[in-house]
This record gives structure tokens, sequence and C-alpha cells, in this order.
């Protein structure tokens, strides 16, 4: 069949297969090899070649016909109408309806109640992959993408006979609906930003919550960390309040109490700091006042509106990788879906076969074709499921990466910011003591002058009623 044209039925990406053949619906391509396992390599008319699978395609034109072996030329005579005999790049013959595009291994016979080719060793039906075919373009399953699947690296080429799925060497799992590599059998992966521990890392799978009942994902576990930050914010703006009316209620008592008018009366030196010292009270109280108010504009406000626009950012990105994961559960319940399907109609394919082994009849023969282009087409609606399901689990791969790091960046951004707001209410607290020393500056110049001997000379000379002191009498 090498260089047979074929047409892309379906859009094909690529990344099932090493070198995979990237193409869109309608192109057309040039087929340059046919192995068995239902991968073929062709080339695009743009000079690109790689490998795709076969039920992707559509055959233009017929491959050459086989050359007629010793001894069947009286056997090719008696073809029914409209089946031609061909013969595979590995030397097998196989029939091709050139009306319905039908292939089989079998020799088609128009005689009712006889084998459609003489017994040989090669089964009528053959299983690949877990894929009954007959000759047609294997459409099996891209191994890579299975519940316990084999890894795209797998050293077994396209060109090689596709094992059966049961004796693959299975290196990957799916849970909870996303595919991961076997940890037994896979290399080690090689982390995204290694030595940085960053989200986008480390919380792919899910986890069991703290009771031990439910699962929880990890995105929703970097969700919590990302809402116990927001609370603890809030906490942190409520804490500063509570130290704001502290502070403005302290203001109040020390006004207040700079006016009692207690020990007014003191006089000299002692009663010039005792007033000062009283005078300071209200100095403070102004201090404080100014506190709390920068308090409540340069920490507590901020922090209130950051939270604001925290939240919104929070929302957006929950809602979207929510999303996105259910959108990959419900492609891999289609994928599942389609798996029972196909092995259902394996199973129908299987029990008509084996029926006709038992009775011959054109009527079995009939219901065994029937039941071959249901196993194939269930063949082809599984693969395009888990196509779907890959592109699903792609995108929120993608933007699980993307929004791991963009939480990332919000939870630094949070902490960064209330790291400042807390280093400028540790300056404000000093600038407060610097004040507060300062009004009680000149209290301690002046209680360093109080001087007992000059408040009574002053005091004395003030309230003094005589110098002359008595004497004795005399008679």
């Amino acid at each position: 069949m090498s260089g047979t044209r074929c047409q892309a039925l379906y859009p094909f990406s690529g990344e099932r297969h090493r070198q995979g053949l990237r193409f869109a619906a309608g192109e057309l391509i040039t087929v340059l090899q046919v192995p068995d396992g239902g991968w073929w390599e062709g080339q695009k008319e743009d000079g690109l070649r790689g490998w795709f699978p076969a039920s992707y395609v559509q055959l233009l034109e017929k491959p050459g016909k086989a050359t007629p072996q010793p001894g069947e030329d009286t056997l090719n005579g008696h073809l029914p109408p409209g089946w031609q005999s061909y013969v595979s790049p590995q030397g097998r013959r196989y029939y091709v309806n050139t009306f319905t595009n039908e292939t089989t291994w079998e020799r088609p016979s128009s005689v009712p109640g006889t084998p459609k080719s003489p017994p040989d060793d090669s089964p009528s039906v053959l299983t690949v992959n877990g894929y009954y075919i007959s000759g047609t373009p294997v459409h099996h399953l891209d191994s890579g993408h299975m519940s316990l699947r084999k890894a795209s690296g797998d050293p077994q080429s396209p060109g090689s006979p596709a094992a059966p799925r049961r004796q693959s060497k299975e290196s990957s799992l799916t849970i909870n609906c996303v595919t991961f590599p076997h940890p037994d059998v896979m290399p080690e992966q090689q982390l995204l930003k290694p030595s940085e521990w960053s989200y986008c890392d480390y919380f792919w799978a899910d986890k069991k919550d703290s009771q031990g009942n439910n699962t929880v994902s990890g995105f929703e576990i970097l969700l919590q960390k990302q809402l116990k930050g927001k609370q603890m914010q809030k906490e942190m703006a409520e804490f500063v309040r509570e130290r704001i009316k502290i502070e403005e209620e302290y203001a109040k008592n020390l006004s207040k109490l700079s006016q009692n008018s207690l020990a007014a009366q003191e006089e000299g030196t002692l009663g010039e700091a005792w007033a000062q010292l009283k005078k300071s009270l209200a100095d403070e109280a102004e201090v404080h006042l100014k506190f709390s108010s920068k308090l409540q504009s340069e920490v507590e406000k901020p922090l209130l509106n950051f939270r604001e626009n925290f939240k919104k950012d929070m929302k957006k990105c929950d809602h979207h990788i929510a999303d996105l994961r259910k959108h990959l559960s419900s492609r891999y319940t289609a994928v599942e879906k389609a798996r029972k399907a196909l092995t259902e109609r394996q199973k129908d394919l299987e029990m008509k076969t084996q029926q006709l082994e038992v009775k011959l009849s054109n009527k079995t023969e009939e219901e065994i074709k029937k039941a071959r282009r249901k196993s194939t087409q269930a063949g082809d609606d599984l693969m395009r499921c888990v196509d779907l399901y890959n592109q699903a689990q792609s995108k929120w791969f993608e933007e699980m990466v993307t929004t791991t790091l963009e939480l990332e960046r919000l939870e630094v951004e949070r902490v960064e910011m209330i790291r400042q707001h807390l280093c400028q209410y540790t300056q404000l607290r000093h600038e407060t003591d610097m004040f507060n020393q300062s009004t009680v500056e000149l209290v301690d110049q002046l209680l360093r002058k109080v001087d007992p001997a000059k408040d009574r000379e002053l005091w004395v000379k003030e309230h003094k009623t005589g110098d002359i002191r008595p004497v004795d009498m005399e008679i």
C-alpha cells in the first residue's frame, strides 16, 4: 500500500505518538508504511511525515492487487461480485469489497453454507489491544490513555505487532478521573519549578480530609489555604480596630485626667513641676489620638481593601478550575461508557462467531459482518472519547499550572502586604513613644530643678509675718 493516498476523516493532534503526524479533517496524506497494529506512517502535502491511527483516514486509492499464487487462479475466478484479493506488506492475503469497503482475512464465498476460505492456522477474527478486527485498519485504542495504561514512551514501535492489552505492561493509572504515571514503572518526573516548593508542583493528587471520610482535591487544599489566609487577614484588621479603640479611649481618659484639680494648690518649684506633669497628660492624649488615626488610615483600611480585592480574585480561580474538573469527570464517564459498549460488542461478535462454528448459515455470516461493523464503530467511539478526555485533561492541567501559580503570587502578595503594614504599625508605635517621651521631658527638667530650700525661701518671703524674734521680759 506504499504510495496510496488517503484523506483524514477526523483531526489528529499527533500527541499520542512520539512521532505523530498532526493533521486536520480533510487533509490528504500519502501512505508510506502499513505495519500491523493499526498505526500507519504517512506524509502530508507540505512534506511533514509521521505516524497516525489508520481508523482516522479513508483510502482514496485501492492497493495493488495480489498476484495469484499457484493453485489460486481457479479460486479467484469464483470470488463474489465486487471482491478483490490483495497481499499485505507482511505477505498475508486479504480481501476487499470494492462496493462496501469491507475488508477480511477470510476468502468470501458465494456458495451458501460453506466456509469463506479454507481452514488455516490464522483466526478468522483477530483481537488486538482489546479490539476485534477483520483486516481493516486496526481501530486500537492508544494504550497511553487507559485506566491502567501503557506509557507513550513504550519501546514497542508502531511497526511491531500490537500485543493484547492484557499482556501490555501497565505503567499508568487513573485516580478520581485523573490519569497519572505508575510510580513503579515510569521514571521520576522533573518538577516544573525545582527547589522552589511551588504550588504548581505538589497539589495534583487528591487526599482524605482530616476526618478521613471525604476526598479533597489538591486544588481545594490550596483554596482552603487561601481562604484561611483571608480569614487571618480579617482577624488582623479586627485586632488593629481593637487597638484603635483602646488608643482612643486612653486618649480620652488622659485628657480628662489632665483637667483634674487635685493638688492644684501646690506651690513653688514642685508646684510648677506638678502643673507641667498634668499638662503633659493632655499632650500625650493628643499623641495617642494621632496614633489611632494613623492606625486606621495606614494599617486597618489597607488591610480591609486588600482583603476585598483578594476575595474577588479567589472567586475567579475557584469556579474556573472546578468547572474544568467537572468537565474532565464527564469526559472520563464517557470513556468508561464507550469502553463498556465496546466490550459488549466484542462479546456479541465472539458469540456469533462461535455460533457460526456450530451451524453454518448465511444468516449467521451476515450477523457476524454486522457485529464486526458495530465492534469497529464502538472502537472508533472509544477512541474519540479518549481523545476528548485527553483534551479536557490537558486543558485542566494547563489551567491548574496557571491558576496555582496565580494563587502562589496572591499569597506572596498578601504576606508581603501584611508584613509592610505591620512594620508601619511598629514604626507608628515607636513614633508615639518618642512623642510621649518629648511630652515628659519638660517635666523631667522641672523635677530636676525642684529645690526645697528655694521653695522655702520663696514661700517665706511671700508669707512672712515678721523677722523680730521675742526676748525675755525684764522687771
